[in-house]
């Protein structure tokens, strides 16, 4: 019932960097760090269309109840379910067999409006150097791992980076983060824990600026939106940036973990409320089922999903890409 043209390996290889921008390699890897969610999504509405020609309100509920369970979220699954329930009013009637491609295009409907990134590759605008990037998010969510994967591939696309340790709050964080800048071989810019973060983030503005870097990456304690004192020091951290450089930060990039579901929904609800976020991080999804948080998210705020962790290599941070996560997860 559902399939995929595959067809010689030129054509493949053409179709994907044509089609999403992916090199092939790149694309396996997006497939394989979804694979769960999407075994998980079509094995419950798989039974729904056993000896079925055309798609019925059972099927339908399948299908809401597998996009319920795979994180989508009521707001985007109903968005969804509408969609092909008029499609269906409008031509009678949809074969189980057109269903694959015809959730493809509706999804991909939904999120048409959903914020875009504004460059496909690890890139950076080319007036603004050197380009701040102040990262924030609960701890446990891939943070600082995330960091070390962004350095990792901003250099790899001929970027001079530089890392910032203000996180001066939790045992190991700076130890954690000089690992991740001699593993990628970036230098790094820290002082003692118990230090003030805002101290660590201007003397690191200032060694961006001459040393002439393209992007400094600026690690920030793991926060609670709750917590006001927290949030005070985010904004502190805000204001000596900018005292340098005037525009910076250029990026406030939430690091989310998408294996929690509902629950990086809920962050991204209460971060974006307390403070502005410009851009959206999702990691940890190849160890869920609960992929479709990503979509989710998308659909809901105006703030772009600009990165998402589909595996453990570096290079498996991934430039969030609608078209290509789409086809990975409905295939």
């Amino acid at each position: 019932m559902f399939c995929t043209f595959v067809g010689n390996n030129t054509f493949e290889m053409g179709f994907f960097n044509k089609l999403f921008g992916l090199n092939k390699e790149q694309k396996e890897s997006l497939d394989q760090g979804l694979e769960k969610t999407k075994t998980n999504f079509f094995s419950k509405i798989a039974k729904a269309l056993i000896g079925k020609d055309t798609v019925d309100e059972e099927v339908l509920d399948q299908l809401e109840e597998a996009l319920v369970g795979a994180d989508v979220g009521l707001t985007t699954t109903v968005a969804i379910i509408n969609k092909i329930e008029s499609r269906i009013k409008n031509d009678k009637f949809i074969r189980t067999a057109e269903l694959n491609q015809v959730l493809k295009e509706e999804v991909m409907a939904v999120l048409t409006d959903a914020p875009s990134n504004e460059f496909e590759t690890f890139d950076l605008p080319k007036d603004k150097k050197p380009y701040v990037l102040l990262v924030v998010g609960v701890n446990g969510v891939g943070k600082t791992t995330t960091i070390g994967k962004l350095a990792h591939n901003f250099k790899k696309n001929g970027k001079q980076v530089m890392l910032g340790a203000a996180d001066t709050f939790r045992a190991a964080a700076v130890d954690q983060l000089t690992i991740w800048s001699e593993r990628v071989g970036v230098p790094i810019v820290k002082k003692e824990m118990g230090s003030d973060p805002s101290a660590v983030a201007f003397e690191a503005v200032q060694q961006a600026i001459a040393k002439d870097v393209d992007i400094l990456i600026i690690d920030t304690a793991g926060r609670l939106h709750n917590k006001a004192h927290l949030m005070e020091e985010l904004s502190k951290i805000k204001r000596v940036i900018s005292k340098q450089i005037p525009d910076a930060p250029h990026e406030v990039l939430l690091v989310l973990d998408g294996s929690t579901g509902q629950n990086a929904l809920e962050q991204a609800k209460h971060f974006t409320a307390a403070t502005q976020i410009t851009a959206l991080a999702i990691t940890k999804l190849d160890g869920t089922a609960k992929g479709g948080i990503v979509l989710g998210i998308a659909n809901q705020f105006n703030i772009p999903v600009k990165y998402i962790g589909v595996g453990e290599r570096m290079e498996d941070l991934q430039i969030f890409n609608k078209e290509a996560f789409v086809d990975s997860i409905i295939g």
